[in-house]
């Protein structure tokens, strides 16, 4: 620096000029990368320089863009996001997760702050590979290359999709060999702590022929007043008579926001269900393609969604039926009490030759205050013959005659709007299959509930 004499024309300020506020990141947001050039796969280096150039060249949602229709983009002004720092008590979080986790697993994995600091896999049979994202990457590639973000973002989250692509990831690879029959599920745990902090969860997930699983996700943060972003990526394949169930129960805290893209693959007479339930963030995005591609493939969508204050769900979903004779069902259910608003918009698509389709698709909401705003789009778009395809959606105020029912037995009307609420999202919860799983969400809706306003 020159000496202070050569400035007195122009006297430096004490107030530091201003740091223009980048868009998003700068760059791409990585930690405790390997040091090594060529620690990993060349395809996958390719992946990532591509999703970083992606993300730089693709737009932020819009109001013209068709797939952010009725989504305040107020809520998606990210700026100030960090890359995230070590989490500051990984064993007390390891804790956390097995107290409020589900007992019997066969395997649990912890990550907190996008970094892996837990994992117990004790339980898990011959025949059944999990691993760390970043393990499977490095040392099972041509496997995990022919799943890994091979959906394209239809519906809208290309940008983040993006993002993600470029990342370090937290997460894990699960890969079930032939006719391996899973009996406990597995677990996984995200926590972020942070202001700005940013986590990338990665979830792949194979199934092959004969071979069935069920996989559970949570999401939750270390403190209330953190603002984090998630920004999560979901592969399943269910291969020729393989089977897959996934879970992923979103309580993060009301100032966060997260964004989970899902992509499924059927195969033949393959089975696969996928289940989402959000209780907390302020604003949240689930986007999920089905993809039914071989005759006999099923697939479940699930939903089941509580929220409340200035909360917003937005969720795109689409049912694709690229072959014949394959079925596919969705139920959504959401709760929405003071000013919260969802938005569904749902797409059942037949494509040219997939005769003999069956397909339904359902939307439903219950709206606890007068303030409470459902957006619903459901549609068809069919080019084949022979097909039952259906869809509807439905929005309504608790009926005052049920609280009436109620209060006639002395229960209040907060506490009879809780329970006609809690019975109306495990409407949807029902169809998981797992009766640990259903009282862990339940516990969770009655927490929720316990708090409402």
């Amino acid at each position: 620096m020159p000496p202070a004499t050569t400035n007195t024309l122009k006297p430096q300020s004490t107030v530091p000029a201003p740091v223009p506020c980048p868009e998003w990141f700068a760059e791409a947001p990585r930690h405790d990368e390997p040091a090594a050039a060529d620690a990993w796969p060349e395809w996958y280096q390719t992946l990532r320089a591509d999703a970083w150039h992606n993300f730089l060249e693709t737009p932020a949602p819009a109001r013209t863009d068709e797939n952010w229709r009725f989504a305040n983009l107020g809520l998606i002004q990210l700026k100030n996001l960090a890359v995230a720092a070590p989490a500051a008590d990984p064993e007390r979080i390891a804790a956390r997760s097995a107290e409020r986790g589900l007992k019997t697993v066969a395997a649990r994995f912890v990550f907190a702050n996008n970094r892996l600091v837990h994992a117990d896999t004790g339980g898990l049979p011959d025949g059944l590979t999990c691993l760390p994202i970043g393990e499977a990457i490095a040392t099972r590639g041509d496997l995990v290359r022919s799943h890994f973000m091979r959906e394209q973002a239809r519906l809208g989250g290309g940008k983040f999709a993006a993002l993600h692509g470029s990342a370090t990831l937290s997460g894990v690879f699960i890969h079930a060999a032939k006719g391996v029959v899973l009996d406990r599920p597995i677990e996984i745990s995200h926590w972020a702590e942070g202001e700005g902090t940013t986590v990338f969860p990665h979830t792949l997930v194979i199934a092959e022929a004969g071979a069935s699983l069920s996989v559970v996700e949570r999401f939750r943060s270390l403190n209330p007043g953190d603002a984090t972003l998630s920004v999560g990526v979901v592969d399943l394949a269910a291969e020729d008579a393989g089977a897959i169930q996934y879970t992923a129960i979103q309580n993060w805290n009301d100032h966060s926001r997260h964004v989970q893209l899902n992509g499924t693959r059927v195969g033949r007479d393959g089975r696969a269900k996928s289940c989402f339930v959000n209780l907390g963030g302020r604003w949240v995005r689930n986007e999920s393609v089905s993809r039914l591609t071989a005759p006999g493939a099923d697939s479940r969508m699930l939903s089941a969604n509580l929220a409340d204050g200035d909360q917003e769900f937005d969720q795109r979903t689409l049912q694709l039926h690229e072959a014949g004779h394959t079925t596919s069902d969705l139920l959504y259910k959401n709760a929405l009490y003071d000013r919260a608003r969802t938005i569904f918009s749902g797409l059942i698509q037949v494509c040219p030759g997939a005769h003999h389709t069956d397909a339904y698709q359902s939307c439903r909401n219950i709206l606890g205050s007068d303030e409470a705003e459902a957006n619903s789009m459901p549609g068809l778009e069919i080019d084949a013959d022979q097909v039952k395809c259906s869809h509807g959606s439905t929005s309504s105020p608790i009926d005052d005659e049920e609280i009436f029912y109620f209060l006639a037995r002395g229960i209040p009307p907060k506490k009879a709007r809780e329970m006609i609420g809690q019975g109306f999202l495990n409407g949807a919860i029902e169809h998981l299959d797992g009766e640990e799983l259903h009282e862990a969400i339940a516990e969770r809706f009655e927490e929720r509930f316990a708090v409402l306003a």
